[in-house]
């Protein structure tokens, strides 16, 4: 009887092992999930925000029509973009776009000295702010995720249930890193 019990015990312990496993990999691409979403939420809150300073913008600067309009190209593209490697990558264009059009407006003491501009301008600086920390806490999720299901044992259970490597948020040319410059003073 005793010989028969040890085999069952060790089958059941196995089970609840890969039944913590399987739970613990599912929690963690839940996290990966929810740390996307964040992004997601800040992108869209900069995507709202775009609208807003080219309007107030287009008053003042009416022969940088050009500027505006690759600044709302980039922003159609940012919002329709899915996935995480494509909307990395619309987002870095759309930062390069921003920071042309906010790097023009030097030119415009008025605009620079209206206040809804201003406002919306630090609007724009803290969104960017926030995206930016949103990205680290997704990338952080997406390292300890896929650390999980490529480290032994829990990669066997990964691989048995199909748990897929999750992307980086990463913007990969050098030019695209560049954070808008934003000026509130003179």
């Amino acid at each position: 009887m005793a010989i028969l019990l040890v085999p069952i015990v060790i089958v059941v312990l196995l089970i609840m092992f890969v039944i913590g496993i399987y739970n613990s990999l599912v929690g963690l691409r839940n996290q990966v999930a929810n740390a996307w979403s964040q992004i997601d939420v800040q992108l869209k809150r900069r995507h709202d925000l775009i609208p807003n300073l080219i309007e107030t913008a287009k008053g003042y600067m009416q022969h940088e029509r050009g500027t505006m309009e690759a600044v709302t190209n980039a922003r159609s593209q940012a919002m329709n973009a899915k996935g995480v490697a494509e909307s990395a990558k619309a987002e870095g264009v759309l930062g390069q776009a921003l920071s042309k059009f906010l790097l023009t407006i030097e030119a415009y003491p008025d605009l620079k000295a209206n206040q809804n501009f201003l406002a919306l301008q630090e609007e724009l600086a803290s969104t960017e702010n926030r995206i930016a920390f949103a990205r680290q806490a997704y990338n952080d999720q997406v390292l300890f995720y896929n650390n999980k299901i490529q480290m032994f044992p829990s990669n066997i259970a990964a691989g048995m249930f199909n748990f897929a490597k999750s992307d980086f948020f990463v913007i990969e040319d050098a030019s695209e890193k560049a954070v808008p410059k934003v000026s509130f003073g003179n």
